[in-house]
């Protein structure tokens, strides 16, 4: 007999040994807490009865104790909470003082009130529960219930000890185990967002199509979102719309581009708005009835494509609110906080894109517009100076026209001499288009329109805060000019401390702006042109001899109209018909008479004085006869009658008469020298043309 209660207690400690081997596989098998505890329910069930089996973790993140329920074999009657506080739970208690707890007396206990109502509802008569602590940590508690009273003697109670150190290895396996896959599923979610930021990066910096942008991005967040549709809108100036630039949403037959989308009463317009990502989903949706039934459509377009859910976020640059950029997905609640960072730290980077594609749009624009106006301006120089338009078939005017045609093709420097009002700016324009550098730009530059303080900053240009009021960076004539052609007219105003400077521009072609030391290069071809005697002001020391000399390697001097009288009927002819059209008139005849007149008269204000009779004269005529204010004419004639005594042949000099000329013209103005009555306009020339005559003749004002 007492043989086969030995061998029946050896047999229970075989089993239970066996037991805790199981425990011990399963501990080293299973890195999941579920799986965990279910197997383990079923090995314990072999060898130790219980009709319940819990274990209670400690959440740090709440203070509380989480409840896991394993296999038991009574029905739950009542709802077991998923968390109860430490001071609620018993597994709490033995958390907190490391001591396992017997309750064989559930009917009696009169400790933790919440737990041991939730195990009398369910008959539970006994319960024991052993700390769960490994050696790192506490985690919390490993506990049985049984429907029998006092269910458990000392050596089940051993047993349950030797499982529960094995559990909590376990259990602490798991736990390492989830964090490291936590860890490292957030690792890779990290990684992937970075990947997404990188490619939009690339995108926004490769491309300033705004369409195909959007498309790389698309292809780049269905990557990391669940989104099926990706669209761009910008606010439309003016208006309380948003304008559909472009979209992609592949697989569907949607064609929104283009649409305008109202601010108001839209999810996109509320992020724009707000200026913060707005997520809509289907109970948002219902919350937000007038996003459904908004006038424009679009959104009902989308939702019946399917699109359950999606995400606007506003586009923002310096302040400055330009769009939305919106996904959407066929999958409600696709969308959260971690999606809504995601793409609003991208909308950052489309906003720039966005940014600068408008500005190069506007850039473009203007630049195509400066282009046009440059080719028509270059077709109106051309129309206006072309070396075929030049008038005249004088046998003086065809010897300059050939020296223009022989010197154009080269790179050598010309001075063009002549009285004002010759035609020396056209015979400029003529040398350049017949010039290898036709196809650049001819510069301009008056030097007795500049004050003499500012002539250098105009030539050479000047850097910022050079000198007084310089408040930004200027590019000069000659930098303007560069491998084109430079035209500067009265040379001979030019100070003599600025002469040296331009000498060696034209020696050496290199300068430096006013304020800097950088040396710039420049291949510019000039054209100096003057009515002074350059020649005379070097002999009274007004002018450089070397920058005389480096002017005049081909020299041309234009003759005065009266020199070429045979060319005045062509003149009047040309003048008349262009004023004509300018005018919408039509002259058809000039009276004979009229024409004698004409050119016997001497023009002593030239080309530019003829241009401007013939003007008023189109102004006074009626009819298709062109009316010539001959008395006007006559007038002039007596003005230019000498006034001063005459020189030993019987005639007054030449600058006797123009002096006499230029201050009836000015008595005539009031001294008044500018506008459309000034004495410059009365004589055909330019203000600073007349201002220079007048001081080379000495005439000043006599009150």
């Amino acid at each position: 007999m007492a043989r086969e209660i030995r061998d029946t207690v050896d047999s229970d400690i075989i089993l239970q040994y066996q037991a805790l081997l199981d425990v011990l596989e399963t501990v080293v098998t299973h890195h999941d807490l579920q799986s965990l505890f279910r197997d383990l329910s079923k090995k314990l069930q072999r060898v130790i009865r219980f009709d319940l089996i819990s274990v209670v973790l400690h959440d740090p993140e709440t203070g509380m104790m989480r409840i896991l329920l394993g296999k038991t074999s009574i029905p739950l009657k009542t709802s077991v909470p998923e968390y109860m506080t430490v001071e609620e739970a018993p597994g709490g208690w033995v958390w907190q003082h490391q001591q396992p707890l017997l309750m064989d007396d559930i009917e009696n206990e009169t400790r933790f009130p919440e737990t041991v109502d939730i195990l009398r509802a369910h008959g539970v008569k006994t319960c024991y529960v052993l700390p769960l602590t490994s050696s790192a940590r506490r985690l919390g508690a490993f506990g049985v219930g049984s429907l029998r009273e006092s269910a458990y003697g000392e050596a089940d109670l051993a047993l349950l000890r030797q499982v529960a150190k094995q559990v909590a290895i376990a259990v602490d396996n798991a736990i390492n185990f989830e964090r490291a896959r936590a860890a490292e599923r957030d690792r890779a979610r990290e990684r992937d967002r970075l990947r997404v930021l990188l490619d939009v990066n690339n995108a926004v910096v490769s491309t300033l199509d705004l369409r195909q942008l959007l498309k790389a991005i698309a292809e780049s967040l269905r990557s990391f979102l669940d989104n099926d549709f990706t669209g761009l809108a910008l606010y439309e100036p003016g208006t309380a719309m948003l304008r559909v630039l472009a979209h992609d949403f592949p697989g569907h037959e949607f064609d929104e581009e283009g649409v305008l989308v109202p601010i108001e009463n839209t999810p996109g317009g509320r992020a724009f708005s707000s200026r913060k990502p707005i997520v809509m989903n289907q109970a948002i949706l219902e919350q937000n009835p007038d996003w459904r039934n908004n006038p424009s459509g679009f959104i009902r377009n989308l939702l019946a494509q399917g699109i359950k859910s999606s995400c606007a976020v506003p586009l923002v640059s310096h302040d400055r609110a330009l769009g939305i950029l919106s996904v959407a997905s066929t999958r409600d609640d696709a969308f959260g906080e971690g999606e809504a960072e995601l793409l609003s730290q991208i909308a950052g980077q489309i906003a720039i894109a966005v940014e600068n594609a408008l500005a190069f749009r506007e850039i473009e624009s203007l630049k195509n517009k400066l282009t046009e106006e440059k080719l028509y301006l270059e077709e109106e120089i051309q129309t206006a100076y072309n070396f075929e338009q030049v008038i005249g078939q004088s046998a003086a005017l065809t010897r300059i026209l050939r020296q223009v045609e022989t010197v154009a093709p080269t790179d050598s420097t010309i001075l063009i001499l002549g009285e004002t009002g010759t035609g020396k700016e056209v015979i400029a324009h003529s040398i350049h288009s017949l010039s290898e550098r036709r196809d650049r730009t001819l510069v301009k530059l008056n030097c007795a329109a500049i004050p003499t303080g500012l002539l250098e900053s105009e030539l050479f240009g000047h850097e910022k805060g050079a000198f007084t009021g310089a408040i930004a960076q200027r590019i000069g004539r000659f930098e303007l000019a560069h491998r084109g052609t430079l035209f500067l007219d009265e040379v001979g105003d030019i100070p003599l401390d600025l002469q040296p400077k331009l000498l060696r521009v034209l020696q050496e072609q290199e300068f430096e702006r006013l304020g800097s030391s950088r040396t710039i290069r420049v291949d510019v071809r000039l054209i100096a042109a003057t009515n002074s005697d350059l020649a005379q002001m070097v002999a009274e020391r007004k002018f450089r001899s070397d920058l005389f000399y480096r002017l005049n390697v081909f020299p041309i001097q234009i003759p005065p109209l009266r020199e070429r009288p045979e060319d005045i009927p062509l003149l009047v002819r040309f003048f008349a018909q262009r004023f004509a059209r300018r005018m919408k008139k039509r002259i058809e005849s000039i009276p004979a008479e009229a024409v004698a007149a004409l050119t016997e008269y001497r023009w002593p204000g030239n080309i530019r004085e003829l241009e401007n009779f013939i003007e008023r004269a189109v102004i006074l005529s009626k009819g298709p006869e062109l009316e010539i204010p001959l008395s006007e004419l006559n007038t002039s004639r007596k003005l230019a009658v000498p006034s001063r005594a005459p020189s030993e042949s019987g005639f007054a000099t030449l600058e006797d008469a123009e002096r006499d000329h230029i201050i009836r013209a000015l008595k005539q103005s009031n001294w008044v020298i500018g506008g459309q009555e000034g004495a410059a306009a009365r004589l055909g020339m330019k203000r600073t043309t007349l201002q220079s005559r007048m001081r080379k003749l000495g005439i000043i004002r006599q009150d």
